[in-house]
């Protein structure tokens, strides 16, 4: 059952997802060589806890930590440790946040220093196909419509979206009904309708969409070695269209 939420439920929504854009743009902002995983991951819980947040990746189905920092060819749940960042790779930051019962999800990925083409235009295709799937997130539209419009603007520039992970709607639990591929699965799946409230979040390779995940259980790296990126936006359907509930003052990227 999907649910319909209501002004004042929206509102801890909201509060949840700001305090998730906060803890991006803080984490983008320390992005630099040198500096490892693990500190942008003290950082956040900080942030988080002095907001009156509760770390909502902490311990969910026994993950360690309060980010996921994914580095590279690394798509999704990179786990933060002692590895130091390098010029030139790209980092994914994915922050969940649980304020008063409600939870905030939303990812970005930022540039190390200098980084080649290749993964600047990754990264600014990612950006745009997020944007293509929430300007496809209105009432009378259907989950596929937002699915079509993330792999076509990914495709039409030779990067490949992956399919073993997806979007899906959030609430009172990370992670709710219905679940928003970022490609066309061949049905339509749920309307959409005001009040709906979904984490959008394209993943997209700069190769083959295969996935290998590493010994950890979590890790979830491309299986041709070549990068990933990662933007995500937790929104709000409305009559008029969706409204961003994790937007960041602060444009940083994705945010």
């Amino acid at each position: 059952m999907i649910a319909l939420r209501t002004e004042k439920e929206i509102s801890f929504l909201r509060k949840a997802n700001e305090i998730t854009a906060e803890v991006l743009v803080a984490l983008a902002g320390m992005i630099e060589p040198g500096i490892r995983t693990k500190d942008l991951d003290v950082a956040a819980a900080k942030i988080i806890r002095k907001a009156g947040g509760i770390p909502a990746f902490l311990g969910y189905r026994d993950y360690p930590a309060c980010t996921c920092i994914s580095v590279d060819e690394v798509i999704v749940h990179g786990i933060p440790n002692d590895r130091r960042l390098r010029e030139g790779q790209i980092v994914s930051i994915d922050v969940g946040v649980k304020w008063k019962g409600y939870y905030g999800d939303a990812a970005l990925t930022v540039p190390c220093g200098e980084i080649d083409e290749l993964r600047r235009r990754l990264m600014e295709t990612t950006d745009r196909a997020l944007a293509a799937g929430i300007a496809a997130a209105v009432p009378g539209n259907y989950v596929s419509d937002i699915s079509r419009a993330v792999q076509q603007c990914c495709e039409s520039q030779g990067f490949s979206v992956v399919r073993a992970f997806v979007g899906h709607g959030i609430g009172t639990r990370l992670h709710e009904e219905p679940q928003i591929p970022n490609y066309d699965v061949g049905s339509r799946g749920p309307m959409l309708r005001p009040g709906m409230v979904l984490a959008i979040e394209p993943m997209v390779n700069a190769g083959i969409y295969e996935v290998r995940v590493l010994d950890d259980g979590w890790t979830a790296v491309t299986a041709d070695g070549k990068p990933s990126a990662h933007f995500e936006h937790s929104v709000v359907i409305r009559e008029q269209g969706a409204e961003i509930l994790s937007l960041s003052p602060k444009r940083v990227w994705g945010m």
